[in-house]
């Protein structure tokens, strides 16, 4: 027979072990190690004062520290401030009569009508950007009239912000002034604006 297996034995039930005592020579080698060990628990140590070194004998002293670097106030560079653009004109009664007749020509149009106020602002920043860049005198912004008939009358949201946004500064750097259309242009609700000549 090759190999023979053994039946399987039962386990004998787990009988506890009695604690056996130290030998002396145990208990000697127990008490070193015990001896040399130290609690984990970290104490708080205290500084120790710094050892003075006696005259005579020659310490090497450790090199003292670099002091720290003074932080330079930056450059100031000379900014010469841009000139604020001038105030708004209005225009000239000759000219606004020459537009209302049209022996003056309207260079371009813009149709704010049904826009958000946030859009209505984008877009006529870029139109006067645009109608500065293209080299425009004149250009028609129509903003609309606004409801003006029944209890909920009101002024337009838009005829009321556009003069507003044509006084900020972004805009005075590319507009010369505005005035209220003439009735065959929109009337109240549209503006002439002269657009400031680029340099």
């Amino acid at each position: 027979m090759k190999g023979s297996r053994r039946p399987p034995q039962l386990l004998d039930a787990v009988v506890p072990r009695r604690k056996r005592g130290l030998s002396e020579e145990e208990r000697e080698l127990w008490d070193s190690v015990a001896k040399q060990t130290r609690p984990l628990r970290k104490k708080i140590r205290v500084a120790k004062a710094p050892v003075l070194l006696p005259p005579e004998a020659p310490a090497v002293l450790a090199k003292p520290a670099k002091p720290e670097p003074v932080a330079r106030p930056a450059k100031i560079s000379a900014v010469v401030p841009r000139p604020a653009p001038p105030p708004l004109a209005p225009l000239g009664r000759r000219e606004r009569s020459q537009l209302s007749r049209g022996k003056k020509e309207i260079d371009a149009r813009l149709d704010l009508h049904g826009m958000t106020q946030i859009r209505a602002h984008r877009a006529l920043e870029a139109f006067l950007h645009h109608a500065h860049q293209d080299g425009c005198t004149f250009v028609l912004v129509i903003t609309g009239k606004g409801r003006t008939v029944g209890p909920e009358s009101e002024r337009g949201v838009l005829r009321r912000l556009v003069p507003e946004w044509l006084g900020l500064p972004e805009f005075r750097s590319l507009v010369v002034g505005y005035e209220e259309a003439s009735i065959g242009h929109g009337g109240g609700g549209a503006l002439y604006v002269r657009i400031r000549r680029a340099r």
